[in-house]
């Protein structure tokens, strides 16, 4: 672990990444008092463009040195790391010194989502309760398996597949397809080049985000994401259609039951195996009738679930991330805004599969004052007219606040019905899968601004 060192003030930030997960960063490390220069390494996107300044080379890990040094010409003091893919490949443990902290994993406590095989046998390794899982690295292995199996099954590409390796299946018949399209079919490069078979899980999904130090846990507000693309939760998986924060499905002692049974015990696995875990450690569960049963691991903030969370952070980010990054987060103190936060994802017509770019955005500009409502810019470009235009599936996470769901998400969706481009559509249901059921659990934390669940883990 990093010696202790004061954030420096100012600290420079390079921001990795140029969805809309880095937009809602970029929003809120432009709010820090500590903020020095804010350089991108993706300015492509229209909204981050005007945030900070460009990185003058692209980012390389195979010339890690000559990018190490333009970091020190630049005074870069911390480096935020958005995606998975570079945290995967090691920017960690390439860009890191003794002057220079990046928030983020190192390559192996990455493999907590960059190889489902790896954070299976971790949680095994850990009794983190999960479901139960078959591995499979021969496609006629997993054929002659699913034809004696029975009843629905999960099947998961084990490498990065951004999102869309995992597919839900009903029976045998949708087993085998998927098992062809994933690792006879490639459809995911070499990400499906191993797989899971994985029992089916049934409940509400909820997602869990920590920050981590390698010694303190901070549990941030719970929330719920919403992959399928289609209304009632059908169609294939994305990246993420919305999300909600905080959800009413979790009380307080589930939270500490959580960070009890799954955050400390898999920090504490990696640690045996000689990785100390610095970083968000976002834990996607399933509460079923025998409890919450982990689905994934990923190693950074997800995607849209960071856009509610920052809408609804009251904090000094900078200083935050480069506490979490030292070791240093019981020096520090946040909370987040007692609303409730919904945002819902605008896509290109075509999303997940093949869609335009290049099409004419327009009322984006009417939210840009709102306290209440955040455009936040994924797939989105000026094009050579200087024109907002399209530049990716999913576009735009507009995201509202308010004193409840039901009205956030009524929010979010009158905004997106402002905002035009052709072929948009989003789904209007974020949030039903509790709107339209009686919570088994009050909401977390109902009365008064809510702070992260912050705990010192001795044993982790």
């Amino acid at each position: 672990m990093p010696a202790p060192m004061p954030c420096p003030n100012p600290c420079n930030v390079l921001l990795i990444g140029g969805g809309g997960r880095e937009h809602a960063l970029a929003w809120q490390l432009k709010q820090s008092k500590r903020l020095g220069k804010l350089y991108l390494t993706d300015n492509n996107n229209a909204a981050l463009s005007d945030l900070g300044e460009k990185c003058p080379l692209e980012l390389n890990l195979k010339e890690s040195f000559r990018f190490g040094r333009w970091c020190d010409e630049a005074g870069i003091n911390l480096i935020v790391v958005g995606p998975e893919v570079p945290l995967a490949e090691g920017i960690t443990d390439a860009l890191e010194t003794d002057k220079r902290r990046v928030f983020g994993p190192t390559r192996a406590g990455a493999q907590l989502e960059a190889d489902k095989i790896f954070a299976k046998q971790i949680m095994r390794q850990a009794a983190v309760p999960t479901g139960d899982a078959r591995i499979f690295e021969r496609l006629e292995d997993a054929r002659h398996y699913l034809e004696v199996r029975e009843g629905p099954c999960v099947v998961k590409a084990s490498g990065l597949a951004a999102g869309k390796g995992v597919i839900v299946c009903k029976d045998e018949h949708e087993a085998l397809a998927a098992v062809e399209k994933i690792m006879g079919q490639r459809s995911f490069g070499e990400a499906g080049a191993k797989i899971l078979i994985e029992e089916f899980l049934e409940g509400q999904e909820v997602s869990i985000l920590a920050l981590v130090d390698g010694r303190t846990i901070w549990v941030l507000d719970p929330c719920q994401d919403h992959k399928q693309v289609g209304e009632g939760d059908t169609g294939p998986n994305t990246g993420g259609m919305g999300a909600y924060c905080p959800t009413p499905l979790l009380t307080e002692e589930m939270l500490s039951e959580i960070e009890r049974e799954v955050l400390v015990p898999t920090v504490d696995a990696l640690r045996r195996e000689g990785v100390t875990y610095r970083g968000v450690l976002y834990a996607g569960l399933m509460l079923t009738p025998a409890g919450p049963k982990v689905l994934e691991f990923n190693c950074r903030f997800g995607d849209p679930e960071c856009q509610p969370l920052m809408s609804r952070f009251r904090g000094d980010l900078v200083e935050v991330l480069w506490a979490c990054s030292t070791g240093q987060l019981d020096a520090v103190d946040f909370s987040f805004d007692p609303r409730t936060a919904c945002c819902v994802v605008m896509c290109a017509q075509g999303y997940p599969d093949s869609y335009a770019k290049g099409n004419v955005i327009t009322g984006v500009e009417q939210f840009t004052d709102a306290d209440d409502i955040h455009v936040f810019h994924a797939g989105t470009t000026h094009s050579d007219q200087k024109r907002l235009v399209t530049n990716g599936g999913r576009v735009l996470g507009v995201t509202a606040l308010s004193d409840s769901l039901e009205d956030a998400r009524d929010k979010a969706n009158s905004a997106c019905e402002k905002i035009e481009f052709e072929g948009a559509f989003f789904r209007r249901d974020i949030g039903d899968r509790v709107l339209k059921v009686t919570p088994k659990a009050p909401p977390l934390k109902p009365d008064g601004p809510t702070s992260a669940h912050k705990a010192d883990t001795q044993s982790v």
